[in-house]
């Protein structure tokens, strides 16, 4: 039998926790990162808010952060249960946990809040998240496609590399998209939009007006979508879809810093 063995993990892209300290360490932060990034793209807002005192974990989901083969061989069931199980182990550690999602990682957070499952859940920060149905061509024939090719261009679905207004800033996420894996969370999405009416946790909705991978319309939609007693807009101006890695992220630490305070943090 054949041990399947993954690739060493990207400089940067490791794991991250900090354990909060004062009376902010009651809170906790769970960070998820998008489909083919890694912690890299939200590692300097997670140390910006860990040094705010607040508990912290921004993990690795599985198959990312190492090589398009290995995430290959996982799907979105996989990526949803590591955020789940993280939002569990600091659910057990703090007095409530607040989810802050980048790409898909905001769509994750989303529906993890309209399972329900989570009591301690005290709210969501979504950043760029895609929760509208892909219009490409190249992902309606997703089903075709990803019998008869394995892989294709990050491109070819609508990821623009380091999509970053920062000069020489990269993110390092993978320039492939393994296309079953890819289309494992495209096929979500209409799921995702229903849960939306579940969601009853406040919601931050963070969209940057010039998104190259994720049309803010997907923000705007969400707006609509969420019958949430306490939604929140803000607009970045200056920023991309990785705004986490761009001019905006000492605004976006501003906002989530006073967004998280309103819980009693």
């Amino acid at each position: 039998m054949n041990q399947v063995v993954e690739h060493r993990v990207l400089p940067g892209a490791e794991a991250f926790y900090a354990p909060g300290e004062g009376a902010r360490a009651g809170t906790a932060l769970a960070l998820i990162h998008g489909i083919t990034g890694s912690p890299i793209s939200l590692r300097p807002l997670a140390e910006r808010l860990a040094a705010h005192g607040f508990r912290l974990e921004l993990p690795r989901l599985p198959g990312h952060g190492t090589s398009e083969q290995d995430m290959a061989r996982t799907r979105y069931s996989d990526w949803l249960s590591a955020a789940h199980a993280t939002v569990e182990r600091l659910s057990n550690q703090a007095d409530r946990v607040v989810l802050v999602g980048l790409s898909m990682g905001g769509a994750i957070s989303l529906d993890i809040a309209a399972s329900e499952r989570h009591p301690k859940l005290a709210g969501v920060v979504s950043i760029n998240a895609q929760i509208l149905d892909r219009q490409r061509l190249a992902l309606k024939l997703g089903p075709v496609l990803e019998r008869v090719l394995p892989r294709a261009p990050a491109a070819l679905a609508g990821l623009r590399k380091d999509d970053i207004a920062k000069p020489g800033v990269s993110e390092h996420a993978y320039g492939w998209m393994p296309t079953a894996a890819g289309n494992s969370f495209t096929r979500e999405l209409p799921r995702i939009r229903e849960g939306l009416a579940r969601v009853r946790c406040p919601v931050l909705v963070v969209y940057s007006r010039q998104d190259h991978s994720v049309d803010p319309e997907n923000s705007r939609a969400l707006l609509g979508l969420l019958t949430a007693a306490t939604t929140t807009e803000l607009v970045l101006e200056r920023s991309f879809h990785v705004a986490t890695l761009d001019y905006d992220l000492e605004l976006i630490e501003q906002h989530v810093v006073g967004f998280v305070s309103g819980f009693g943090a």
